[in-house]
């Protein structure tokens, strides 16, 4: 009975650490998506102001192209506007420099994951046929921490682009949320004919 207790004991605890990891990386999510909201509406606000220049510019020359009138624009009133335009152009390539940062970091950080992306050996056999002998492609064995993504990703980096649904696809039964440690799966090679 006490064994039983300590077992049930351990199973609460163990749950409600997790649950507290959980509403902590969801709290650090959220706050990264909504600096890059931020970003990104900054970016929308530029775009509408450059939009309005570019129409002033768009007035200022049909107005210059019209017969001469005395409230007519200047060749120099076009140069001020045009300077201020590529301002809010270079602006606007800053900000974009910064929401690409600002993702990179995301990715980098990978939303507080700790996973390494799964190894595929260069010394992997030739291509075996798979179960029902039509397709090629390659056994894989699941690591801790791998994903379907993760792994569809490391065979695209080495030349076989193969997709997370061809992989579920040529392992019927196979759940891609609840991955086996030490379970083969199948990487079908598209290329493979």
């Amino acid at each position: 009975m006490r064994k039983i207790s300590f077992w049930v004991f351990l199973l609460a605890f163990t749950v409600c650490a997790a649950r507290g990891q959980d509403a902590a990386t969801q709290e650090q999510i959220g706050k990264l998506s909504g600096q890059i909201q931020d970003m990104l509406e900054a970016q929308a606000a530029q775009a509408k102001r450059m939009a309005a220049l570019e129409k002033e510019i768009s007035d200022l020359r049909d107005k210059l192209n019209q017969p001469a009138v005395n409230d007519s624009a200047s060749a120099d009133d076009l140069k001020k506007l045009a300077a201020q335009v590529q301002e809010i152009d270079k602006k606007r390539q800053a900000d974009n420099e910064q929401i690409l940062k600002a993702i990179e970091k995301l990715a980098k950080a990978g939303g507080g994951s700790t996973r390494k992306p799964p190894v595929v050996s260069n010394d992997t056999p030739a291509p075996a046929q798979s179960p029902g002998g039509k397709q090629k492609g390659y056994d894989y064995e699941i690591h801790p921490g791998d994903t379907l993504s993760a792994i569809a990703k490391a065979y695209h980096d080495q030349g076989v682009k193969v997709t997370t649904a061809q992989i579920i696809a040529a392992n019927p039964g196979l759940n891609p949320n609840a991955l086996i440690v030490g379970k083969k799966i199948f990487i079908p090679d598209p290329s493979a004919k």
